[in-house]
């Protein structure tokens, strides 16, 4: 029985010893493998998609037809100055959910099982935010088709609307850091979204998304000359309407590209520590 024993151990080892191990993954590969978990996530929960699809379209449609014709007097005129703001809402919305379905796989134990596998230790972060510029290009398409079928006309054609979708996708991954770093802080994806909107309402309804900001009151005014999102809008329609400037444009990039320097790296302390 030893011998036998011996005989099969010994050529269990010889199999195994036959076949090289094969190289361990790159951090590209890491990062690529999590952003397609984070596409599969969405094909199996289907609703995760409802706020990318029907919210876009409900504000597009429901601002522009409840408010065009008394804001701008007609509401073909209105969907012009509307739909670039309708578009860096969305992304903005959008880039929440980043730090939501973060917390939810931490909060289910997901995460720890990550924590044994040799990859390189950020990829489950960095991926999941790669797939999330899924979800800010398919929110961002959704509301320029909406806005075509409306009767939304952009100056610079399709280049102009191309450059816009580039700017609200750098702009969501700097944005969604803040909510990586809600996601790592907070113990329930309840509170990560109580906090989120917290922050996004005075962010999207303090701009000049829906309103010249001229009508506003002058303590309003002050806050929404410095607010981000209100140099992303503008960006946008100078893109969109052929007057775009690199001030405008390099506005724009200045909040994604501080975000990203100062929560980038305290997301990923927090997240080293949970390991």
């Amino acid at each position: 029985m030893n011998n036998t024993s011996h005989d099969i151990n010994a050529a269990l080892h010889k199999v195994i010893r036959a076949h090289t191990r094969p190289p361990q993954a790159s951090a590209i590969s890491n990062v690529v493998a999590f952003g397609w978990r984070a596409l599969l996530k969405i094909k199996h929960l289907p609703e995760q998609l409802f706020d990318v699809v029907i919210t876009p379209i409900m504000f597009t449609v429901m601002f522009t037809y409840l408010f065009g014709g008394a804001l701008a007097g007609s509401t073909s005129d209105y969907l012009q100055f509307l739909l670039p703001g309708i578009l860096a809402q969305t992304v903005t919305f959008t880039s929440l959910y980043t730090g939501v379905t973060l917390n939810t796989d931490i909060s289910k134990g997901i995460y720890d099982r990550f924590k044994s596998m040799p990859i390189w230790s950020p990829s489950p972060i960095v991926g999941a935010m790669l797939g999330d510029v899924l979800r800010y290009t398919a929110a961002s398409t959704i509301v320029v088709i909406i806005g075509l079928i409306m009767g939304y006309r952009p100056e610079t054609g399709m280049v102009g609307v191309l450059l816009s979708l580039l700017l609200l996708n750098v702009f969501g991954l700097g944005l969604g850091w803040i909510f990586t770093t809600i996601g790592l802080l907070l113990r329930t994806p309840g509170a990560v979204m109580t906090i989120g909107w917290l922050i996004l309402m005075p962010l999207t309804f303090g701009s000049n998304i829906y309103v010249d900001p001229t009508t506003m009151p002058g303590w309003l005014q002050a806050f929404v000359s410095i607010n981000p999102v209100t140099h992303l809008v503008s960006a946008i329609r100078g893109l969109m309407d052929g007057n775009a400037s690199v001030q405008l444009i390099g506005l724009s990039l200045i909040a994604p590209a501080l975000l990203t320097l100062v929560c980038g790296p305290i997301a990923m302390t927090l997240y080293r520590r949970k390991r």
